[in-house]
């Protein structure tokens, strides 16, 4: 199978946009490289593309949240560039098995700030003399090359967890302060409906204390009248025993 048809088959059911990881190994390659790989696969975290055929990465398109591309068993040279350009944030890359004869074609690498493990198993380039110290001077944000570090220690298995445990904290970071600031926007919601509230019901006392100022006023005002009527009714009485 080539690898365009590979890649339209694992596009069936969703869109490249959804897609994290991407399998190609053995496919057929369009004149030894890369075919129907897109910018499209914005998400792609993981690629392999294992003995395909490539004799060049020149047309890998930008994923910019690629981090581990195997290439391995491949007949790949040189021309690195691209991968740099492409791939910022690549931590894992695997290129054993491929033609790299000497250390200048991994000069490109530099530019990978992220990278942080490199095989180069059964290339060419392994065989020079001071090949170990020449790739970590070349390449000093690496931790690893070929599973070993600096000290001839070997990369364990917890490393590869730990780091994916790293990505998955910043994510939840991330996602927490998404929450807190949701919150928070709750919270200043809630206090704005509080001092509405507040607002509704200081008036609803006020009207309250007004009607019962009226009642009490209109209470006055009928005493006062009844009064008045009284002292009416006695002076007119008073009037009528002097008449007589």
């Amino acid at each position: 199978m080539d690898m365009k048809k590979r890649i339209h088959l694992e596009l069936r059911n969703r869109t490249p946009e959804a897609v994290r990881e991407l399998v190609l190994d053995n496919c057929r390659s369009n004149y030894g490289e890369i075919e129907g790989l897109t910018a499209d696969f914005v998400n792609l975290e993981f690629l392999s593309l294992i003995n395909v055929g490539l004799i060049s990465v020149s047309n890998l398109p930008k994923l910019p949240k690629l981090k581990k591309l195997e290439l391995s068993e491949n007949r790949v040279f040189g021309g690195l560039d691209m991968l740099a350009g492409n791939l910022p944030n690549l931590k894992h890359l695997n290129l054993s098995g491929n033609k790299l004869k000497d250390i200048g074609t991994l000069e490109p690498l530099k530019k990978l700030e992220c990278l942080k493990s490199l095989d180069l198993f059964n290339c060419e380039v392994t065989n020079l003399n001071d090949y170990r110290e020449s790739v970590f001077k070349l390449l000093p944000q690496l931790k690893y090359l070929d599973g070993y570090d600096r000290d001839d220690g070997e990369a364990s298995d917890s490393d590869a967890v730990d780091e994916d445990e790293e990505d998955e904290d910043e994510e939840d970071e991330e996602d927490e302060f998404d929450d807190e600031e949701d919150e928070d926007e709750d919270v200043e919601g809630e206090e704005d409906e509080d001092e509405v509230s507040g607002e509704d019901e200081d008036l609803g006392h006020d009207g309250e204390l007004d009607e019962d100022e009226d009642d009490d006023d209109e209470d006055e005002d009928e005493e006062e009248e009844e009064s008045g009527k009284g002292e009416k009714r006695k002076r007119e009485t008073d009037d009528e025993g002097e008449d007589d």
